[in-house]
């Protein structure tokens, strides 16, 4: 929860793309942790706009975003997608405002911090207006990553994503239950996007492919990583798929280390960085599980063993909600450490 020294600081908020999945859950996590603001504005594409949403027992009518739309607010939390983010932020910017930004715009700007909250702190006092919230797969692998990497270095990771279709957004979650069902009565399964039949099927492609073979998901997630650890030279490398399961990405990681290390110094390590929970008694069944960690902050890790194929490797099984902790919650998140640290200009006026 936001601690007691934020309950005076009172921002005018604003949530770009507040009718999607992120920015439903923005809303909902906003009232979650009662996060402190003097006005709320919600905007949204044209299509969007003029729907009303209900938020702490008052309705809010959803306005159209344009570039005017930002004057006299102090903090956006933007999940619109990376061409209306680069169409508005600037704007937003100009306003007085400061945005964290969910899209893929600007994570690989070099004077854009990229920041997983509890990971990279300091990274947000470089802000110019802009900091970006990772890509939902990077996102939940972080906290694991930065706590192993304070307790024996990384010298190499491996990660196999198993990620939900809620991934692609509402749409794709809602193709997921129209091709159960058909599939489920032994009828043809229609797909409104070629090669993208998600009932009972497991894709090995996330966006777009490049021309080495590795997908834009993939590449975000080795880029990220290494700009958020400040690690440039990790060697990490990634393959995509996706799976289906509504809610939660699963991750399958192997990290060889610079230095010997246990499997009990690693389960301590995790445990005592925080916003990590370990499940792992594969005895009882005991594992993270997407269906379990749904609606739920931590990242979960379990199945900690030896990599017998290569000294100082240990294999890992990562869970986490990715409409939380990869989108909406780091974002809080984040906007609560800028509040903490005096980082929001708060002196602009509606």
């Amino acid at each position: 929860m936001i601690i007691s020294l934020m309950s005076d600081l009172k921002i005018n908020l604003a949530i770009l793309g507040a009718t999607g999945n992120v920015g439903r859950m923005f809303l909902q996590i906003l009232e979650e942790r009662g996060f402190p603001f003097e006005s709320l504005k919600l905007l949204a594409s044209r299509k969007s706009a003029g729907s009303k949403i209900k938020f702490k027992g008052k309705e809010y009518l959803v306005e159209c975003a344009t570039k005017d739309s930002f004057n006299g607010i102090n903090l956006v939390l933007a999940s619109s997608g990376g061409v209306i983010s680069k169409e508005l932020v600037s704007h937003a910017i100009k306003a007085g405002a400061v945005v964290i930004d969910n899209s893929s715009a600007y994570r690989m700007d070099p004077d854009v911090p990229l920041v997983i909250a509890g990971v990279n702190n300091a990274d947000l006092k470089k802000h110019k207006g802009i900091i970006a919230n990772p890509n939902c797969t990077t996102a939940q692998l972080m906290p694991p990553l930065k706590a192993l990497h304070n307790l024996a270095g990384l010298k190499r990771v491996i990660v196999s994503t198993y990620q939900s279709v809620s991934g692609a957004g509402k749409a794709a979650m809602d193709e997921l239950t129209e091709q159960t069902k058909e599939s489920l009565l032994g009828r043809d399964v229609a797909s409104n996007v070629p090669n993208k039949k998600f009932a009972f099927n497991v894709i090995p492609h996330i966006d777009v492919f490049s021309d080495d073979g590795y997908t834009k998901e993939e590449i975000k997630v080795i880029n990220e990583s290494r700009k958020i650890l400040n690690l440039p030279d990790l060697k990490i490398t990634c393959t995509a798929a996706r799976v289906p399961v509504y809610i939660g990405h699963s991750e399958s990681v192997n990290v060889e280390f610079e230095k010997s290390v246990t499997r009990d110094e690693i389960i301590t390590a995790l445990k005592n960085f925080g916003d990590i929970e370990v499940v792992d008694n594969p005895n009882d069944s005991l594992y993270p599980m997407p269906i379990d960690i749904a609606g739920k902050d931590p990242v979960y890790v379990g199945r900690i063993r030896e990599d017998k194929s290569n000294p100082n490797t240990f294999n890992m099984w990562v869970v986490a909600d990715n409409l939380r902790i990869g989108a909406a919650l780091n974002a809080i998140r984040i906007a609560e450490v800028l509040l903490k640290e005096n980082l929001v200009n708060r002196a602009n006026k509606c």
